[in-house]
């Protein structure tokens, strides 16, 4: 996706917004009608009935028929494609699910030269074609990708506008020069490389944080509906947005530079959705240490474990290997010994076998850039298990 700042007039706003109930309103009735479907009953309509029945919405709602039948006929597509994801068993998806006014703001528009066009003003302003809204203004902040056919308008809850056009970049060209790193992700530090360099997610300042909770304290105080209230939650989502741009462009830029310098990364392999699941539990079984629990989420979260190595298998496909993580901060990447003392606090390791000592997230890391996991007897993954009883792999002749 190339995405760029949308600049829509007051106007062309209204409208960009009318398209997004519309797609949302249909997205929506969509879920609704497949939520009936039970087995044993006739099949939910699929996407042709589905347009049928629009075409018969339209004529009968004057509403639904001032907006953009283009829109609305993607939003139908966009769910039968959920849809297709969902029952595929070679790639399955997540069922699709309601979308929220405020939250799922966008829609999609296909068919370029018949729908659509774009065009460039300068050196820093473009425009884009979209129906009933006419010639809308976005940033030119680099050209657009050749041989795009759709493009899809969002609206952020900060209130931004952005449009995406749907273009696949080149993946990034491995160096040839054969060297291999280890990603070892925390929440101190980000992620360190095997290299010996710690990163770190650039989030809010401390001026930024401070003003956060204390629109969080008024927003507790703001009453339900009010215009006070909404204004205090678009200045929280103005934040929210400043740090997840942050995060973003830390991915964005941290991804690129590993591919172009290494041929071989490799990365822990964690379940970060189940790691960040809630610990609230139920009202039988409730959950133990829940606000602790909360806020290592959030700082999981904040790190952007999951992003970095998304975007690291997007710009490096086939050249991204994920290793068992079992016991990689435990030992020792100078002589292998695997003991949990040696982890004398969060930031340092000293090996109590051959001494060793450095940077506790760098050792993990030289651990993962070597493929090294080991079980839980000691024995490593590529060979048989050792004895329990330390060995000394490193002695003076």
């Amino acid at each position: 996706m190339s995405r760029y700042r949308l600049l829509p007039s007051p106007a062309q706003e209204a409208v960009l917004r009318d398209h997004c109930a519309h797609a949302r309103y249909l997205w929506n009735l969509a879920v609704e009608q497949h939520s009936y479907w039970r087995v044993g009953r006739t099949s939910a309509p699929g996407y042709l009935e589905q347009c049928q029945q629009l075409t018969q919405a339209r004529a009968e709602h004057e509403w639904l028929r001032q907006g953009s039948q283009t829109v609305q006929q993607q939003a139908l597509r966009d769910f039968a494609r959920a849809m297709s994801a969902f029952f595929d068993p070679a790639n399955p998806a997540g069922r699709p699910s309601w979308r929220k006014a405020g939250r799922d703001e966008g829609f999609r528009i296909v068919g370029r030269g018949r729908q659509w066009e774009v065009r460039r003003l300068s050196r820093k302003v473009g425009q884009v074609w979209v129906p009933k809204a006419g010639w809308v203004r976005f940033r030119w902040s680099r050209a657009v990708p050749p041989g795009v056919k759709s493009y899809r308008v969002t609206m952020d809850r900060a209130g931004r506008w952005h449009v995406a056009f749907a273009a696949i970049p080149d993946p990034v060209l491995a160096p040839g020069n054969g060297e291999v790193v280890g990603i070892d992700r925390g929440v101190a530090v980000s992620a360190a490389l095997s290299t010996g360099e710690l990163l770190r997610v650039p989030g809010l300042a401390a001026r930024e944080r401070t003003r956060r909770r204390r629109l969080e304290r008024k927003l507790a105080r703001a009453k339900r509906g009010s215009n006070r209230r909404a204004r205090v939650k678009h200045a929280i989502a103005r934040l929210g947005a400043r740090e997840t741009d942050r995060r973003k462009d830390w991915a964005e830029k941290t991804s690129t530079g590993l591919a172009r310098r290494f041929d071989l990364i490799r990365v822990e392999d964690l379940n970060v959705k189940g790691m960040t699941r809630s610990a609230r539990g139920t009202v039988q079984a409730p959950g133990r240490n829940v606000r602790p629990k909360a806020g290592l989420n959030r700082a999981i979260l904040a790190s952007g474990w999951g992003l970095l190595v998304r975007r690291l298998g997007d710009k490096a496909p086939g050249r991204v290997e994920k290793i068992r993580p079992a016991f990689t901060s435990q030992r020792c990447s100078a002589c292998g010994h695997v003991d949990a003392k040696s982890r004398e606090s969060q930031a340092r390791f000293a090996c109590t076998v051959c001494g060793f000592a450095c940077n506790a997230d760098v050792n993990a890391a030289q651990n993962i850039a070597a493929g090294h996991a080991v079980t839980a007897r000691g024995g490593f993954r590529d060979a048989g298990p050792v004895n329990r009883e330390p060995q000394l792999l490193l002695q003076s002749a």
